[in-house]
């Protein structure tokens, strides 16, 4: 199984940003626990971060026919991109949204996710354990 794990904006500043909401853990803690996973599951995988609609858009575009599934945190664009949305769906690939915190418990503009429905599943408020949560469902419901 191939898997694609995206991740949109700040998400490179994990670690210093909002430690109380985020954790202190860096994005490179993240791609390490989530590289450890994937090798003791013999999963392919790549992970791709950007603050760019634009570049995540192609990214998603770019999975058609390289991975099996994507775990795709999109951050702020969660309650923001129909366009974002709209790629999950039109690509087809089973996508699972991730989120480090529990949206649901803050801002009342983060209650609102675009994407959600453009995905097979959503996992809100287990930190980095969430990733690899993600990447447990896709090879259980989609792996060959």
């Amino acid at each position: 199984m191939r898997i694609l794990i995206l991740n949109g904006p700040n998400l490179n500043l994990l670690g210093m940003r909002e430690p109380g909401i985020y954790g202190t853990e860096s994005y490179a803690d993240l791609c390490e626990r989530i590289a450890r996973h994937c090798e003791a599951l013999g999963i392919s995988h790549s992970v791709f971060q950007s603050n760019h609609e634009g570049a995540l858009i192609d990214a998603l575009h770019g999975a058609i026919g390289e991975y099996d599934g994507i775990v795709f945190n999109p951050a702020a664009y969660t309650h923001t991109s129909i366009a974002i949305a709209d790629a999950v769906k039109a690509i087809g690939i089973p996508t699972v949204e991730v989120h480090i915190s529990d949206v649901s418990a803050r801002e009342e503009f983060r209650q609102i996710s675009y994407v959600r429905s453009a995905c097979v599943s959503t996992i809100s408020g287990h930190g980095f354990s969430g990733y690899l949560e993600a990447i447990d469902l896709l090879l259980e419901r989609f792996g060959r």
